[in-house]
């Protein structure tokens, strides 16, 4: 008995040493601290003794930027902090892209998974946690356009599971090609900013859905779920099939799922490039749908006739924005031109910029707080 008991401590402390010999291959030997944010400067330091060479490769500086090998192995350069707003950054190891393994912030991008620093300042304020918080949560529901079950983000506010009794707003908020129904959670940190803006009093507690808007897809590529043979470019049925479905059937199905104000002016739609151009065609196709209507960056248009019918159906709030440097500001600025044209009170919102998170994430910062008023 006594051998027994004996063996199992020896082989509980051998099982403690691999478990702690496997961390420390993990964390690939001796710890070091990535990114480190301090005086205005930041630094980067990667432990990879075997490599020859390693650059840093961050999306606020043009080209690749060398880093120096200390004594333990360890890589490390130190650069200028960048203008407060959200970047990303990895390491290019002998050629090869690698993420930073000290640093667990990471937003996805696609199939890519990006290492992330938020410089601090004033137009970052609202991207970090707040300290009150809403939930992010995932619901699935069946497409009869589309033909195939899909899945949704949806945001509640804090303080919607405590009171049953509250309902409240939507914002349909529609994400740009390439993206999928997690990219204004992951990249456009829209909990965050709604989160902050809340609890500040800046804006109204509101729930935010953020579907799929690829029709072929049922979820984020990442769940490996397999895609509609549809084809949804060149069959004529199928035309605006996302946004009817978008329309007549999400918008439904979350009015009956959550406690909402099924009213047109308590729902908003906003999206960016690709999503921005499904924003201006559900508008044009469900002119008194939606009393606010955000097109960012968009990739759409609208005729007089369909103006005409938004400003008959009295929407509230029509926000348009986009970079000055944007490919799709020219669009932007007709758009203006025909809104105008119409009489149609409305914003046009010109950042600096282009086509970027940075932009878009500063235009739900900004437009939020302008809702449900």
């Amino acid at each position: 008995m006594k051998r027994i008991i004996t063996l199992l401590a020896a082989a509980l402390i051998a099982a403690g040493s691999i478990s702690a010999q496997e961390l420390a291959n993990f964390r690939g030997g001796s710890q070091v601290k990535s990114p480190e944010m301090q005086d205005g400067k930041v630094t980067f330091r990667l432990n990879a003794n075997y490599a020859t060479v390693v650059n840093l490769s961050a999306s606020w500086i043009e080209g690749a930027i060398p880093m120096v090998k200390g004594d333990k192995g360890v890589w490390e350069v130190t650069v200028d902090l960048p203008a407060a707003e959200i970047y990303t950054y990895n390491f290019v190891v002998d050629g090869v892209a690698v993420n930073d393994p000290q640093n667990y912030f990471v937003q996805r991008d696609g199939t890519r998974y990006l290492n992330m620093i938020i410089a601090p300042g004033e137009r970052s304020e609202n991207y970090s946690e707040a300290d009150q918080r809403g939930t992010v949560s995932y619901k699935w529901y069946d497409s009869k356009i589309l033909g195939i079950n899909r899945r949704v983000t949806v945001y509640t506010p804090y303080g919607y599971e405590k009171n049953p009794k509250a309902k409240y707003p939507v914002l349909y908020l529609l994400h740009g090609a390439g993206g999928d129904e997690e990219a204004w959670s992951s990249m456009g940190r829209a909990a965050q900013i709604l989160d902050n803006l809340i609890q500040k009093g800046e804006a109204k507690p509101m729930i935010v859905v953020m579907p799929n808007g690829n029709p072929n897809q049922q979820a984020a590529q990442t769940l490996g779920l397999p895609t509609s043979n549809l084809d949804f470019r060149n069959d004529p049925s199928l035309a605006n099939a996302y946004v009817r479905s978008l329309c007549e059937e999400i918008v439904p199905f979350i009015e009956k799922e959550y406690r909402v104000i099924a009213k047109p002016e308590s729902r908003a739609i906003a999206g960016l490039s690709m999503g921005g151009g499904h924003t201006i065609t559900a508008s044009n196709l469900y002119p008194a749908m939606f009393d606010y209507i955000c097109p960012l960056s968009a990739a759409g248009s609208a005729t007089p006739e369909q103006v005409a019918a938004l400003k008959k159906a009295g929407v509230k709030l029509y926000f348009l924005a986009c970079g000055t440097s944007d490919f799709l500001y020219e669009g932007s600025v007709k758009l203006d031109q025909t809104l105008t044209e119409q009489g149609l009170d409305h914003i046009f919102y010109q950042s600096e910029g282009g086509h970027t998170w940075a932009n878009w994430r500063l235009y739900l910062n900004t437009f939020a707080p302008k809702l449900f008023k």
